[in-house]
């Protein structure tokens, strides 16, 4: 990835089973960033690193440190939670089919979806409650770490957000503080992932990867 402004490239993220992602993460891990000689893997450290290294507006990730706690928190509680089921959505019904050319069962969506509830349900009131953000009236990394799991679904036609005021008006909120343009724009490539059923995917790969891919829903 390169600075629109300046042209220079501050990250570089290669395919899990290359040489180059090897490098950089030793579990061959993406995303992984590679800033000069400094390499970092995992996505929560590289928006950590990102936010000090450029010296961010506060409210990403705030000095006061019973609100970074609250940052810290729910990214300790996303892992196992948001991101343990909102991204399975697309995988079951895109990217699995596409590259094992079967459909899984709708009974496995469905167990997904359950999960995903559970979880929707103790964001709702464990961490957004009544307020603008997850920790309060500023958005902060916790919020976007959560809008680009959660538009996953979207992105494959499980609206999450229909029959959640709550959660839409807080999806709303993350759109204007970010600006709408940049978070579309963000958000493009999951909310066009179902024209990836289109494409034309090497045999070869699909051997290699479809067993991959089956066992992660295990």
């Amino acid at each position: 990835f390169r600075d629109k402004q300046t042209g220079r490239k501050f990250c570089s993220v290669w395919p899990s089973n290359s040489e180059g992602a090897g490098k950089v993460s030793l579990l061959k891990k993406v995303p992984a960033l590679k800033d000069g000689d400094f390499t970092l893997a995992e996505c929560t450290a590289i928006l950590l690193y990102l936010s000090r290294k450029y010296n961010t507006p506060d409210h990403w990730y705030p000095s006061d440190i019973q609100k970074r706690a609250q940052v810290d928190e729910y990214l300790s509680w996303h892992h196992a939670n948001i991101r343990a089921n909102a991204p399975k959505t697309m995988w079951i019904k895109v990217l699995i089919p596409l590259f094992t050319g079967q459909p899984l069962p709708s009974e496995k969506l469905q167990e997904v979806m359950e999960g995903l509830s559970t979880s929707l349900k103790q964001f709702e009131e464990r961490f957004l409650q009544d307020k603008a953000f997850i920790i309060g009236s500023e958005i902060s990394l916790a919020d976007l770490v959560a809008i680009v799991e959660l538009m996953q679904p979207v992105g494959v036609g499980c609206d999450i957000f229909e029959d959640r005021p709550r959660l839409m008006e807080w999806r709303r909120r993350v759109e204007d503080a970010v600006g709408k343009e940049l978070f579309f724009q963000a958000h493009e490539m999951i909310l066009s992932v179902k024209e990836l059923s289109n494409i034309q995917i090497d045999p070869q790969l699909k051997e290699q990867l479809a067993p991959v891919l089956m066992k992660m829903l295990k």
